[in-house]
This record gives C-alpha cells, sequence and structure tokens, in this order.
C-alpha cells in the first residue's frame, strides 16, 4: 500500500471520529476540542492531497480563528456540568448506527465513482494547476496561488484587506461604546 494512501485512511479516519466526538459529547468545550482534532485531520488530508495552501489556510482560518471564537463564546455562555450528568448523550447509539448507515450508502458511491473516474484518468491524463500559471512556470500549488492572487488579483485582494480592516475598527469602536455604557 502506498504510504500517502496509508496516511489519507488514517487522518480520514481521525477526522470521521473527531466528527462523531463533537456531535455526541455533552460538554461543550469537548466538542470544541474534537472539533479541532477535526480540522487539523483535514489539514492533514489536503496536505496528503498535494494542496499545502489550502492545508494552511485550514490551520489558521478554522484551527486557529474560528475555535477562537468558538472557545471564547463558549466561555462567554458558561455552561457548567450538572453532577452525575453523563459525558454523552443519550440518543449517541442511534446517532452513530444512522452515522455509520450513511458512511455505508456514501463510502459505496465514492467506491463506484472512483473505480470509474480511475478508467477514465487511464484514459486521458489531466492537466495540473501546478505546471503553468500565466506567463511564468509554478513549482507547487502554493507559488501557483500566490503567483494569481498577486499578479491577477491584486486589487480585489487588496480591497477585500482596505473593507476587513474598516470592518475591524468598526467592531472595536461598537465594543469600545458598549463597554463605557457599563462603566
Amino acid at each position: 500500500m502506498d504510504v500517502s494512501l496509508a496516511l489519507f485512511w488514517a487522518f480520514a479516519a481521525v477526522a470521521v471520529a473527531g466528527a462523531v466526538g463533537v456531535i455526541v459529547m455533552r460538554q461543550p468545550v469537548h466538542s470544541a476540542l474534537f472539533l479541532l482534532l477535526t480540522f487539523l485531520a483535514v489539514a492533514v488530508l489536503f496536505v496528503v492531497a498535494h494542496a499545502e495552501f489550502v492545508a494552511a489556510v485550514q490551520v489558521l482560518v478554522y484551527a486557529g480563528g474560528i475555535m477562537v471564537l468558538f472557545l471564547y463564546t463558549i466561555m462567554l455562555v458558561n455552561v457548567r456540568r450538572q453532577a452525575g450528568e453523563p459525558y454523552l448523550h443519550r440518543q449517541a447509539g442511534v446517532a452513530l448506527g444512522v452515522g455509520l448507515l450513511l458512511l455505508a450508502v456514501v463510502g459505496g458511491v465514492v467506491l463506484g465513482d472512483a473505480r470509474r473516474l480511475a478508467d477514465a484518468h487511464a484514459a486521458a491524463p489531466a492537466a495540473r494547476l501546478t505546471e503553468v500559471v500565466g506567463s511564468g512556470v509554478a513549482a507547487g500549488n502554493s507559488q501557483a496561488v500566490g503567483w494569481l492572487l498577486y499578479r491577477e488579483y491584486l486589487l480585489p485582494f487588496e480591497i477585500a484587506s482596505v473593507l476587513l480592516l474598516v470592518a475591524m475598527i468598526g467592531a472595536v469602536v461598537l465594543g469600545k461604546r458598549t463597554m463605557e455604557k457599563f462603566d
């Protein structure tokens, strides 16, 4: 078995286990930690698929930013565990059974399509984005994305960054006004 295929199946199993953990855990902090595990496993899956840029964005945006937002929200809500409360929901067994049934159905469809696409791919190999981008030659996915972002889409990129800066300043001003009312 190929090493990349073994890594794919191992981290796909970790991602699915983390997703199940998000659903069945009763405590929001435990669910958030399983969500973090799922995000990191998906990032590794992107690396295995040779999409390093998307993996970096996955780690920075989702595992970094979104998880911090979730954890702050959980801390602000301040949900406490009651004594004697189980760690899992009562419906966890039913949810796991339905999830396994759905996995079997989707897995069958995916395997059938994979076999069909493998036969079609053997007939005509596809061109890769990383081979040639614009007028220059890019060595990898990250360089290809950077080349397109800073050459072809520079103006929209800069406009988006200015809009995000204005939104951040507005959020700070609104938050400061709200805090001044409580003082």
